[in-house]
């Protein structure tokens, strides 16, 4: 468990009648306060920038935002004169509780290596909620995060959206409402762990034929449960794997696609195509900007890293104006971590990626630029109208920086999650410590 100032979350009581699915979500937002945070400049997550701007929160959620906003009576007010605010930054792509710290073999839960295959196993069923990532992350502006299975299989199991707030158990970090979702990969990673072995797949063209069988499966187990369903008679064996693959052909669970090349990611199109079923965002997508018309026909997110090249022959093409290209296509851009340390400074990992579009000649601002962190992968992982900017009726997810957050020089101050002040860099008592850490950090998060 973890201990802190911070409330521990557990399950609510509940009656045999209004009894939760297993492992459904216990989240309850930490004890808040009616906040307001004054004189700021404010990105609001929607391409707008306020200065000397004022932000309300109250019951959890945005209740007023803009350069006139009443101060309610009794209100916790921050002088925020010459600091920045913007929407709790979301990571669409890490292992944190999956891989947790320290890296050792018995910490390696994210890639289950039993078959190409593995649509049966739940990404939440190995998070480790102590992992001392979740805290370092925190003091970086993360207030919520996906969580996902790793890219050894073409199909590797389902991902999960966490809030990023102390507790016992995943169950009290899962993200209230947020879809599952659905890790695929494609390229080098599937066809090296299982061709290597002297098995399939082996090339790309069996990654391919990997994942059309794998659907049309699903679509037969599909059609015998909805035949069952409007005509009753005895029920289809239940298939684990099978069943996931169907909610995803009925719209109930998101795809997330591991995929750098831009022809790869063009055949995954077609095979979304071909079954029914939307691919919500490639992930890496190093050649993203070869092929951002047709993620922008498609509806399709590109999460990226701002500058990572040459690590693997399909990285070999990557190029730092990745970002600022698909954006510029119209398409849906987004930086991610797949770092349990670059999720720490992902406002840095925009900056350059901001910085790299603007050497080229395309023009980001800061106000758009902060999408890619906070409102795009909200998006993505279907959970938007809940959080991911900062508009009146959302939930108050916010961090104040000591700057502008696109500066090597600036770091999160105060981090509050649901209206609830989560995080305080200038107070010991806000900053979460896991079991797990105990004794291995002094009162002032320094080594003891």
């Amino acid at each position: 468990m973890l201990v802190a100032a911070v409330t521990l979350t557990g399950c609510s009581s509940t009656t045999d009648e209004e009894a939760e699915p297993p492992f459904a979500s216990t989240y309850a937002p930490l004890p808040s306060t009616t906040t307001v945070i004054r004189d700021a400049t404010i990105l609001t997550g929607t391409g707008e920038r306020l200065d000397n701007a004022h932000l309300l929160m109250g019951d959890g959620q945005v209740r007023a935002i803009g350069e006139r906003v009443r101060v309610p009576r009794g209100a916790t007010v921050i002088d925020a004169a010459g600091k920045w605010v913007t929407p709790g930054i979301i990571d669409a792509h890490s292992h944190l509780g999956l891989y947790p710290s320290p890296d050792v073999a018995a910490h390696s839960d994210g890639n289950e290596i039993s078959a190409p295959v593995t649509a049966e196993v739940w990404g939440e069923h190995s998070i480790w909620p102590q992992d001392p990532g979740f805290a370092a992350a925190l003091a970086g502006g993360i207030t919520s995060l996906h969580v996902l299975p790793g890219s050894a299989n073409l199909i590797g199991g389902r991902g999960v959206v966490l809030k990023n707030v102390a507790a016992r158990t995943m169950q009290a970090m899962k993200f209230p409402g947020a879809p599952h979702t659905l890790k695929m990969a494609c390229g080098e990673n599937p066809k090296r762990v299982y061709g290597g072995r002297g098995g399939a797949p082996s090339t790309r063209m069996g990654n391919v034929a990997g994942y059309r069988q794998a659907w049309a499966r699903a679509q037969s187990y599909q059609r015998k449960w909805d035949n069952y369903t409007e005509n009753g008679g005895e029920p289809p064996d239940r298939d684990l794997q099978l069943e996931t693959l169907a909610e995803v052909l009925r719209g109930n669970i998101t795809v997330h696609n591991h995929c750098y090349r831009a022809d790869e990611m063009a055949v995954m199109l077609d095979v979304a195509k071909e079954f029914d079923y939307r691919v919500s965002a490639f992930h890496h997508a190093t050649e993203a900007y070869k092929i951002g018309d047709l993620l922008a026909a498609s509806g399709t997110c590109a999460a990226m890293w701002a500058d990572w090249w040459g690590f693997k022959v399909e990285a070999y093409d990557a190029i730092r104006e990745n970002v600022a290209l698909v954006e510029k296509a119209g398409a849906c851009a987004i930086v991610h971590s797949d770092s349990d340390i670059g999720i720490q400074r992902l406002n840095q990992e925009a900056a350059k990626a901001m910085a790299a579009g603007q050497r080229a000649g395309i023009g980001i601002a800061p106000e758009q630029a902060i999408t890619w962190i906070t409102l795009n992968p909200a998006k993505s992982l279907g959970i938007e109208g809940q959080t991911g900017s900062l508009e009146v009726g959302k939930m108050a997810d916010v961090v104040v920086w000591d700057g502008d957050p696109f500066s090597v020089y600036t770091r999160a101050e105060q981090v509050y999650i649901d209206g609830a002040l989560a995080y305080d860099r200038n107070d010991p008592a806000l900053q979460p410590v896991s079991d797990f850490s105990l004794g291995t950090r002094d009162d002032t998060g320094g080594q003891p």
